[in-house]
């Protein structure tokens, strides 16, 4: 094979075979990132918790609960203890600057989240202070925030009347080893957005926005979940409890059929990028067409001719692919950092990077075949004679 001449006709055009690498390398990148989307909501649903259940409203999510169902709740046969949840969704400083905040209760949710640990200070110390809160040591970094901290947040569902901010304390910092419990996140008081309101100093929606219920060792989720279900069948707010598997799945069902989407995108870069690589190769093949009809006068076999062309598209797509790839894997951390608080288990495998790369391969060998056979069929006179 005479690599110089392969060089030479890949280097030829160098924009063209920049642009052309480029777009391979675009399409394995957001291959990555979708397969990467795609298994971090499955795996969100796999790893759910079978002792955790969630209550919330039968109408929507975003439908408050009474809080005297609370105690309902625990007085149900296999329930070990319930926990309040409330969504809060203030802003700090700027809504670019978006991450999640709850109201909890703070021992409760630290009995029954057994996968986070606070890794700076501790539960006594979140509990001593009602503004006191604890965020995740992904928000930490982002944001550079420290125990002791003040972190002030605008209130958009619960604004103070006289317009100030909320302000809360860092108390602690935690670590979690489930993709069901975020880094990214604030949990504070419950009992401070709930006497805050009873005061009269914010305006918002009463009540609890979930239950997270834990169940006692051996219990049935089923039967519970019926009997949740049973007990407030008349009102005066049904509801709806669900697996934590099941709740996970349903922030996915609300983004419409995801699994399809990603299939689609995905494809639909993979069919565009192979006729891009395609027209290429056609476009090479006709510019050096008198050129092949020197080669084989001056001896050169019809497998070197077409193998030529071959490799030119296998390197070409095969540079891309390997920087496509490379790419994914070296941005897997800020791109988690960034997908982590909408898609739980986001991370880029190294299985998928290298599928990519091979992708990439084949993708140039079919682009290349049927552009090589054509030169290895043409007969030198033909070619001689063909304007280039």
């Amino acid at each position: 094979m005479p690599w110089k001449l392969l060089l030479r006709n890949v280097l030829r055009h160098p924009i063209r075979a920049l642009l052309t690498s480029g777009s391979v390398a675009v399409a394995v990148f957001l291959m990555c990132v979708l397969d990467a989307a795609y298994r971090g909501l499955d795996t969100a649903v796999a790893e759910a918790s079978k002792t955790r259940l969630w209550v919330q409203s039968a109408v929507s999510l975003f439908v408050d609960l009474p809080e005297s169902y609370q105690t309902k709740i625990e007085s149900v046969p296999g329930v070990k203890d319930v926990v309040r949840f409330q969504w809060f969704g203030g802003i700090y400083q700027d809504p670019s600057n978006f991450f999640a905040q709850f109201g909890v209760d703070p021992a409760k949710w630290a009995a029954t989240y057994p996968e986070v640990q606070l890794v700076e200070g501790t539960l006594s110390d979140w509990e001593k202070g009602r503004t006191n809160c604890i965020i995740g040591k992904d928000l930490a970094n982002r944001f550079g925030w420290r125990v002791g901290d003040r972190v002030p947040l605008i209130g958009t569902i619960f604004a103070r009347v006289d317009g100030s901010v909320w302000d809360f304390t860092i108390a602690g910092i935690y670590e979690s080893k489930s993709v069901n419990v975020d880094q990214g996140t604030m949990f504070f008081h419950f009992e401070y957005l709930r006497e805050t309101l009873e005061q009269g100093a914010v305006q918002g929606p009463s009540g609890v926005g979930v239950y997270l219920t834990s169940l006692q060792p051996g219990q049935d989720a089923s039967a519970v979940i019926a009997n949740i279900e049973q007990m407030f069948e008349n009102g005066p707010q049904r509801v709806r409890a669900t697996t934590e598997a099941e709740f996970q799945r349903q922030f996915v069902t609300m983004l419409g059929s995801v699994p399809t989407l990603l299939l689609s995108i995905g494809g639909g870069v993979l069919f565009a990028i192979f006729f891009a690589v395609l027209n290429t190769v056609l476009m090479a093949a006709r510019e050096r067409t008198r050129d092949v009809g020197i080669l084989k006068a001056l001896g050169f076999g019809n497998g070197t001719i077409g193998g030529l062309l071959l490799v030119e598209a296998v390197l070409l797509c095969a540079i891309g692919g390997a920087f496509g790839a490379g790419l994914a894997l070296a941005g897997n951390r800020g791109l988690w950092s960034v997908f982590n608080n909408f898609i739980p288990g986001f991370s880029i495998h190294g299985a998928v990077a290298l599928s990519g790369l091979l992708l990439s391969i084949a993708i140039g060998l079919l682009a290349g075949a049927l552009p090589a056979l054509r030169m290895r069929s043409i007969a030198p006179v033909t070619a001689l004679r063909m304007e280039a």
